[in-house]
């Protein structure tokens, strides 16, 4: 004969007053915020447009969780701060993830475990081969390849029909980042500038937003460059489908800056602005302008300890370019030594223009989303051993991602979120606990009357309903509004 659990306790005495425990309220959830993303989500049907394209190998007799739950189910875990599948094994029967999966929280039915989750990402489908199909192991393989391809046209797609209105200018920010690995995972490798064994994503953002546009993960010991031509080139052609007349310019570092990403540039009519590393020639070149700042900084250097001199390089050509192209060069003197920076470009603006009113902004983009998709959304956590299945790891972190920069989006006007990062957004305003109440015909969240962003999150919620509405009723422009669900 089983105890039955007190309910009820009784501790001490405030003044007049018990204190007592008691366990009779309904279930209690900690990331109620989150019910604002989801709003913005299901409005404009992201997750179940991007679920609706994905693969799914997996017998329809035997599926008990629909992809588009599986996504929602990921995604959100990543928003929350919980990077691992094996989180799922307690996630899955939270009131609040189970609301925003739309799966009514009345414990009959639990969401994807850690281990669903886990196959999902390998693409696992049934053991049995049909007659006529090909052999299971093609299949899956096929399924893998095929998702990385459909979430990157994805990500384009998303971003074309939520701009508010078409843009006139592009700038598509390139860079290649370090995604440590520890274990044995396919295709990771020793890379000798970061010194650590690791992998080598490729991620291309839109320069005003951070919107990301493409991810692609790489092998460890991939040069910085690897790919690069293919990734651009299906990303200007998309953009271009739809906006023919928008001008784009590229903005990386010196590891894009290679012949072929030249060539593309200039074929294409883009624009570009690429970083390149110092060699002997250009040194000379700049050799009287670094001399001249050498005798400021002895004369004024204790007024004006950061001395800064922008130059242009005229008819450089390294041996491996076909024709002559401009370098524009800073020569830098601080109290830390001097240092001289190049850049390659086409663009024709002043030298100081180029470089420190275009191209450093590289400082916010990419550089923030980068931080933000490592530190605020665990992107660097690539623990799967198959090198597909961390690429579609990567590229749904990617997507949670994207929903934050829409939600920072629909928040313009409201300072507290517009600009916020992932880790900000959390504390301040996911991470709020609720007590769940249901009935026949209502599922509540009730927050606390004294929530210091009560007022915040009313005009977040007011907000994103004015952002879809604008979108829904076609005031992005014809190609975009044509593609949003209605």
């Amino acid at each position: 004969m089983s105890a039955q659990q007190p309910t009820h306790f009784t501790l001490w005495n405030l003044g007049r007053q018990q204190l007592e425990v008691t366990f009779n309220e309904g279930p209690i959830v900690a990331d109620a915020g989150l019910v604002a993303v989801r709003a913005l989500d299901r409005s404009l049907g992201i997750l179940a447009d991007l679920a609706a394209r994905l693969p799914d190998p997996r017998d329809p007799l035997f599926v008990r969780h629909s992809t588009e739950r599986l996504l929602t189910q990921q995604v959100y875990q990543l928003l929350a701060g919980y990077p691992d599948c094996n989180d799922a094994d307690e996630l899955r029967s939270d009131a609040l993830f189970q609301i925003l999966a739309d799966v009514t929280p009345d414990g009959e039915e639990s969401l994807a475990s850690g281990s669903t989750l886990a196959r999902f990402q390998y693409a696992y489908t049934r053991r049995g081969q049909r007659q006529g199909e090909p052999e299971i192991l093609q299949v899956r393989r096929a399924a893998q390849l095929q998702r990385v391809k459909v979430l990157n046209d994805f990500l384009l797609d998303l971003f074309i029909r939520t701009r508010v209105t078409p843009p006139t200018e592009i700038i598509l920010d390139a860079d290649a980042t370090d995604d440590p690995t520890h274990g044995k995972q396919a295709l990771a490798g020793y890379h000798g500038y970061y010194r650590q064994h690791q992998y080598l994503p490729l991620l291309v953002f839109e320069g005003a937003s951070g919107f990301p546009l493409a991810c692609w993960l790489r092998p460890g010991t991939a040069h910085a460059s690897l790919g690069v031509v293919d990734i651009l080139r299906a990303v200007v052609q998309k953009l271009r489908a739809v906006w023919p007349d928008v001008v784009i310019t590229l903005r990386a570092d010196s590891g894009l800056a290679v012949p072929a990403v030249y060539a593309f540039c200039e074929q294409e009519g883009l624009r570009y602005a690429l970083g390149y590393a110092t060699n002997p020639v250009l040194e000379r070149a700049v050799a009287q302008a670094s001399a001249d700042v050498e005798t400021y900084y002895r004369c004024y250097g204790s007024r004006d300890p950061f001395v800064q001199r922008f130059e242009e390089v005229k008819d450089y050509q390294a041996g491996s370019w076909p024709h002559p192209r401009r370098v524009v060069a800073k020569i830098e003197r601080t109290p830390q030594g001097s240092q001289r920076r190049f850049v390659v470009t086409n663009l024709t603006a002043k030298p100081d223009e180029v470089y420190r009113d275009f191209y450093v902004q590289r400082g916010a983009v990419p550089e923030q989303p980068l931080g933000e998709l490592k530190n605020g959304l665990r992107a660097d956590r690539l623990s799967a051993c198959g090198f597909c299945a961390n690429a579609w790891r990567l590229l749904v972190h990617v997507v949670a991602y994207a929903l934050v920069v829409l939600f920072r989006a629909a928040n313009a006007k409201v300072p507290e979120v517009a600009r916020a990062e992932v880790s900000t957004l959390r504390q301040r305003l996911w991470k709020v606990p609720a007590v769940l109440g249901t009935s026949a015909r209502r599922v509540v969240l009730r927050l606390a009357a004294g929530w210091p962003f009560r007022e915040v999150f009313g005009r977040v919620l007011e907000a994103v309903a004015t952002f879809v509405g604008r979108l829904t009723r076609g005031q992005a422009g014809g190609a975009a509004a044509a593609a949003l669900p209605m």
